[in-house]
């Protein structure tokens, strides 16, 4: 099999976890965001704190916190990592009837966060969903990447704006 750029493939092509035991520990972090899009009467129920299951932004913030946590028992490949940080925040964006959630996590060790800074944007938004499905089964996440992250052999790397 020729060298692909996909690392999660050994050379028979068969998955595999990679092996990060040769890298250095570094500080690495990485911030992604994404949002969830509403009927302008469920975003009120949000931002009025008037959803039938309770406050849904903090609620949101813990499930996002956990999901980050729990990464690698969702994703196969991804290696367990000791997570010294996770901040979550979301923005209620009434103009466009929608919640805006960004996670930044961090960690020391041999490879980087990305995935459990993407989890936990798709946790928390998900949350939201999961707490007013009741009232609005047609919302809508997107737009769920990766902003930034830094650390490591290939250093920092920020989304294009």
């Amino acid at each position: 099999m020729t060298n692909s750029p996909l690392t999660h493939f050994d050379g028979q092509g068969q998955a595999h976890m990679v092996d990060v035991s040769a890298k250095d520990v570094t500080h690495r972090v990485a911030r992604a965001a994404g949002s969830i899009r509403m009927l302008p009467a469920t975003f009120e129920l949000i931002a009025g704190g008037q959803a039938k299951k309770g406050d849904v932004i903090a609620v949101a913030r813990i499930a996002a916190i956990q999901g980050a946590k729990r990464t690698a028992d969702l994703v196969p490949l991804c290696h367990p990592l000791p997570i010294t940080r996770v901040a979550v925040d979301f923005a209620l964006d009434r103009d466009a009837s929608a919640v805006h959630c960004t996670a930044q996590v961090e960690t020391l060790g041999r490879t980087g966060v990305e995935m459990e800074a993407l989890t936990a944007v798709q946790v928390g938004l998900l949350t939201v969903y999961d707490m007013c499905k009741a009232a609005d089964r047609g919302m809508v996440m997107t737009d769920i990447r990766v902003l930034s992250k830094s650390g490591g052999k290939s250093g920092a790397w920020s989304a294009a704006e």
